[in-house]
């Protein structure tokens, strides 16, 4: 199979999709790979060490698109991508189509095999694909939180570990998932007192026994947000649903009863954020004030640590790259549920029900396609 590895154009994104290391395993299966030039360099790798792992340079996006029977990203095809993609080509990135009706519509639209990083997922339940760069979110959550609450930046002034005689920071964090629970670390570590509420008790009684002392465990009700936001000087939305839109927590009533100067980090606003007051921001205007709370929505925080992200991405997403290229896209799907379950859109039909249901279109069961 011929693989693209796409240069990433989403304002402020320097990850690439696939390391020279990845792209190396991939040519030793029989495969090609085509790498738009200067794709890796905002991750540290240029395009020698591509062409050294057995790659092909090519100038421009419309080459890949053109030639690849599978595309590859970090992030989902931006508007001057639509119209190169072509039939059944196997698009495989994230997309996080549920927050992004244009985007769904255009991928109908070109009948591609819409194939969603952030929607693989194994029997248990997890996210293999989302979880390292969740990981990588929520510890950066803790640091942006830390910087926008220095009063340089319109913060309250507010060190999240304190000193001695002086009480830390509070820090509620909101689901207890990878995001959250790699954020609360990262606030205990520093010093913080931390609350993280979540709905699933059993996650709560598994984070109360690893968690150090000043990490406090809660069950998630409005009422329990309501009670704590108005302490909370940096407030972490981590809330995922796979596929679909996250649900608003906080309300704008709850923001206007924080603190001025208190942070606000939305980690699910790829998901369309799960603060009625998010709205995606990005690393070069990362944050706004809402009735005296700073707004921290950037839609791709591990685009900031680059070299970090893409090479734990590739770590992530290279054995799977390599089936789907090895059996074809619908065998690796009927043999693998895993990757049948990335199945987003598939020719043209919504495959996955958390998009079919945000935006009112007709769901598809992927089984019957395949």
């Amino acid at each position: 199979m011929i693989i693209g590895i796409l240069k990433e154009i989403k304002t402020e994104e320097y990850r690439v999709s696939m390391t020279p290391a990845g792209a190396e395993i991939m040519k030793s299966h029989g495969h090609s790979i085509l790498v738009e030039k200067n794709a890796g360099t905002g991750s540290g790798f240029d395009d020698r060490a591509y062409t050294e792992a057995g790659a092909r340079i090519v100038k421009t996006a419309k080459d890949i698109y053109d030639r690849a029977e599978m595309v590859m990203h970090v992030k989902e095809p931006q508007p001057v991508e639509y119209p190169m993609i072509r039939k059944d080509q196997i698009v495989f990135t994230y997309l996080h189509l549920a927050a992004n009706e244009t985007l769904t519509r255009a991928m109908i639209k070109t009948r591609s095999i819409d194939i969603a990083y952030e929607t693989i997922q194994k029997a248990d339940g997890s996210l293999p694909l989302l979880i390292p760069m969740s990981e990588v979110a929520g510890r950066m959550a803790i640091q942006e939180g830390a910087k926008y609450l220095e009063m340089e930046y319109g913060g309250e002034g507010v060190l999240l570990g304190g000193v001695p005689g002086v009480a830390p920071a509070k820090v509620l964090v909101i689901g207890a998932g990878t995001v959250g629970t790699q954020a609360a670390r990262m606030a205990c570590g520093l010093g913080a007192r931390v609350y993280v509420i979540d709905s699933f008790l059993p996650r709560l009684r598994y984070l109360n026994d690893v968690m150090p002392q000043n990490c406090f465990t809660l069950m998630s009700s409005p009422a329990t947000i309501r009670k704590l936001i108005r302490e909370a000087d940096l407030v972490i939305g981590s809330v995922l649903i796979p596929g679909a839109k996250a649900p608003k927590l906080v309300t704008r009533e709850m923001v206007k009863t924080m603190k001025k100067g208190s942070v606000m980090v939305d980690v699910a606003i790829d998901q369309g954020g799960c603060f009625e007051t998010s709205r995606a921001t990005t690393h070069k205007d990362p944050v706004y004030t809402v009735d005296g709370v700073i707004h921290y929505c950037v839609g791709n925080m591990p685009g900031a640590v680059a070299k970090t992200s893409t090479l734990a991405l590739t770590n992530a997403t290279l054995a799977y790259a390599v089936e789907i290229a090895n059996k074809g896209w619908k065998k690796a799907m009927q043999e693998n549920i895993e990757i049948r379950k990335g199945a987003n859109v598939i020719q043209g039909k919504v495959t996955f029900k958390g998009v079919a249901d945000a935006f009112g279109l007709k769901y598809a069961p992927v089984d019957t396609l395949l």
